[in-house]
C-alpha cells in the first residue's frame, strides 16, 4: 500500500458524502442565478473531474477529451451516492498498483510541460475537491441549509 491510499485518500470524499445526506431529490435541480449550473449539474461536474484524474493515474496522462460514464439520473441524490461510491472504487484501484516509488518518481503528463509526480497529481485532485465544496456551500447558503459541522473547519 502507499502513502495515497493511506495517508491522502481517506476521507477526501466525506464532504461530498456529507452534501449527500442532506440533500433531497428536489435539490438538485436548484440553480444560482446567472449562467451557473444546477446543484446536480454540480455534482456530476466533480464526478467527472474524479473521473478524468482517475484515468490519469492509470495513463500518466491527463487527458481532458476522456469518455466518462454519468450516474443513472440527475435527479435523485441516490443515483450521485451510487455513482460516486463506483467512482471512488475505481479510484483506489487505480491508485493502489502505484508504489512508493511511482507515486513520486513516475509523471503525469498535464500537457504544455506540466508533469507532476502522481503524489502531486493527487493533491491536485484535492484542491479541485476543495474549490466543489466551496461552490457547493454557496448553494447550501443560497438554500438556507446548514452546513455540515465539518464544513466549517474544511471550507470555512
Amino acid at each position: 500500500m502507499n502513502q495515497i491510499i493511506e495517508e491522502e485518500l481517506p476521507g477526501i470524499h466525506d464532504l461530498r458524502d456529507q452534501l449527500l445526506d442532506i440533500l433531497f431529490d428536489q435539490d438538485l435541480a436548484y440553480k444560482l442565478p446567472g449562467h451557473n449550473p444546477t446543484l446536480g449539474e454540480l455534482c456530476v461536474e466533480i464526478g467527472r473531474i474524479q473521473q478524468l484524474y482517475t484515468h490519469s493515474f492509470k495513463t500518466f496522462k491527463l487527458d481532458w477529451t476522456h469518455q466518462h460514464t454519468k450516474p443513472d439520473s440527475l435527479n435523485t441524490v441516490d443515483s450521485l451516492r451510487s455513482w460516486f461510491a463506483s467512482l471512488n472504487a475505481e479510484l483506489h484501484a487505480a491508485l493502489s498498483p502505484l508504489s512508493e516509488e511511482d507515486i513520486r518518481n513516475k509523471q503525469i503528463n498535464r500537457g504544455d510541460g506540466f508533469t507532476p509526480s502522481p503524489l502531486v497529481q493527487f493533491q491536485i485532485y484535492h484542491e479541485a475537491l476543495l474549490i466543489f465544496y466551496a461552490k457547493a456551500s454557496v448553494y447550501l447558503k443560497a438554500m438556507q441549509r446548514p452546513l455540515p459541522e465539518q464544513w466549517a473547519s474544511w471550507i470555512g
